[in-house]
């Protein structure tokens, strides 16, 4: 009689033991996508601001250089008493042309940009990362689902395999990129 005891009760301990181990997995495959989609969130607030920024850095060097050009062009086209205002504006407009050209790499804008291409690398970076551990986890509950004895108790309490991350045909192709 106190075999049978000691039998059941270690059979309701492994019971209890790989069921916890099961619920164990699959709260780590749960948080593991929750983690993805933080860096997905992430980078897609990212992606507007980066998108924006290289809009005002282009808009602002287009602007330096259209007036320059139209200076230039005035200043070409201007005769007599006209053409010292016309070629004071060039010089302004050269001016702000070669600051432009001097501070580049400082510009606000570039920083700007370099700093979100830099945390949009990061970003994709953990992305990754985030992926790779959730596929792991997933093929630690899937595998534990599909041995025996645990995949008697995964059946009983209806724990399901997981679908691994796996990237769509259209997302393989290289994303054209177009301002």
């Amino acid at each position: 009689m106190w075999t049978t005891i000691a039998v059941i009760t270690v059979l309701l301990l492994y019971f209890i033991a790989v069921y916890n181990g099961l619920v164990a997995r699959r709260n780590q495959v749960r948080e593991a996508w929750a983690t993805v989609d933080t860096q997905l969130k992430r980078r897609y607030d990212l992606i507007p601001n980066l998108v924006e920024t290289v809009r005002g850095a282009a808009k602002h060097e287009s602007e330096t250089l259209s007036a320059v050009t139209a200076a230039r062009n005035a200043a070409m086209a201007a005769n007599g008493p006209t053409s010292a205002d016309a070629q004071n504006k060039l010089t302004q407009t050269l001016k702000s042309l070669f600051a432009v050209a001097e501070s580049y790499p400082d510009l606000k804008a570039n920083q700007n940009f370099l700093e979100l291409q830099r945390e949009l690398t990061d970003t994709e970076t953990k992305i990754q990362a985030s992926r790779q551990f959730y596929n792991t986890v997933v093929m630690a509950l899937n595998t534990q689902i599909e041995q025996f004895p645990s995949n008697i108790v995964a059946r009983m309490f209806g724990i399901l395999p997981e679908k691994m991350f796996e990237i769509e045909e259209s997302e393989k192709v290289a994303p054209r990129v177009q301002f």
